[in-house]
C-alpha cells in the first residue's frame, strides 16, 4: 500500500515551492495527491525482483556531454566589442528589479 500524504505535508510542499496556496486548495491538493499515489499503486501487483531499473528511456546511452577541454576564448576587449553600453570592464545592463536604471 502507498503511503499517503497529508495537508501538512502538501502545506510543506507548497512552502518549499513557494506557492501560495489557500486551506481550500491545500485541501483539495491533498485529495489529487493521494489519488495519483493510488493510481500508481497498481505497480506493487508486479513481481519485480531482478529487474534491473531503466535509469534512461534510450538503454545504454550514458554520457552525451563532450569532453571540456580548455580552447581559445574571446578577449575582454572582444566580448565587450557589440555591448551597446560598458562600464569598467563589463556588460552594463538595465536593472530589472528596482528603478529600470542600469546596474
Amino acid at each position: 500500500m502507498a503511503q499517503h500524504l497529508t495537508e501538512a505535508d502538501v502545506r510543506g510542499i507548497a512552502e518549499y515551492t513557494r506557492i501560495g496556496m489557500t486551506e481550500d486548495e491545500v485541501a483539495q491538493m491533498t485529495v489529487d495527491l493521494n489519488s495519483i499515489i493510488d493510481t500508481l499503486d497498481v505497480i506493487h501487483e508486479y513481481d519485480l525482483d531482478g529487474v534491473k531499473p531503466t535509469f534512461h528511456p534510450i538503454g545504454s546511452l550514458s554520457n552525451v556531454m563532450r569532453e571540456d577541454v580548455e580552447g581559445t576564448s574571446f578577449t575582454q576587449e572582444e566580448s565587450l566589442s557589440n555591448a551597446p553600453k560598458q562600464q569598467d570592464g563589463s556588460f552594463l545592463i538595465p536593472a530589472i528589479l528596482s528603478d529600470g536604471g542600469d546596474r
